[in-house]
């Protein structure tokens, strides 16, 4: 699964609560600058990929009538586009990869701006950001479906889409992160 922007907040609090919580790191001015710190690189990454899939768009549309002419597959075309865009935008593709470089990132940050401190390899600390960010990974598919599965029970139907399911399951998002222990 790929993060999207919406889920940048509630990463980057994730990355701090972890870290908070690793008793080997000292955050130097509290957990907020910490979350907040991650949060601008998680959505600096997710803003570059959003930015390369919208040139590989355009360029689909510019060559529409070559494309259908071949009868290529759109999704293998968009993805054969995106490949080799990719580099030139700055996005690592695979999200192993990907997410063990933006871990780099924001230890990186965090360090720079003097927002932590730690005594144990650099390697570790880089660990905890990491896992935060696939734990959340792994547990957003399943708080996804918890709270779909609360607005299913509501008496008066909610429609996907509309604004008031939006914020009725984002309010009940954040309220399964936090009894999760995430927010």
């Amino acid at each position: 699964m790929r993060l999207r922007l919406p889920h940048a907040p509630y990463v980057a609090n994730k990355i701090a609560i972890d870290l908070a919580k690793s008793g080997f790191v000292t955050m130097t001015k509290g957990i907020e600058p910490v979350a907040e710190a991650a949060k601008e690189l998680l959505e600096d990454d997710l803003k570059k990929e959003a930015a390369l899939e919208e040139r590989v768009k355009e360029i689909i549309e510019e060559n529409e009538e070559e494309i259908e002419f071949m009868l290529a597959d759109p999704k293998q075309l968009f993805w054969m586009i995106k490949k080799k865009l990719a580099p030139e935008y700055g996005v690592i593709l695979d999200f192993e990869d990907r997410y063990n470089d933006l871990a780099h990132k924001i230890l990186d940050r965090l360090y720079e701006d003097d927002l932590i401190r730690y005594d144990v390899p650099e390697n570790k600390v880089k660990n905890i950001i990491f896992n935060a960010i696939m734990d959340y990974i792994g547990t957003y598919e399943d708080i996804e479906e918890a709270v779909l599965e609360k607005i299913s029970h509501y008496k008066r139907k909610l429609i996907p889409g509309s604004e008031e399911f939006e914020m009725v399951f984002q309010k009940m998002y954040e309220d399964e992160l936090k009894r999760r222990g995430m927010l």
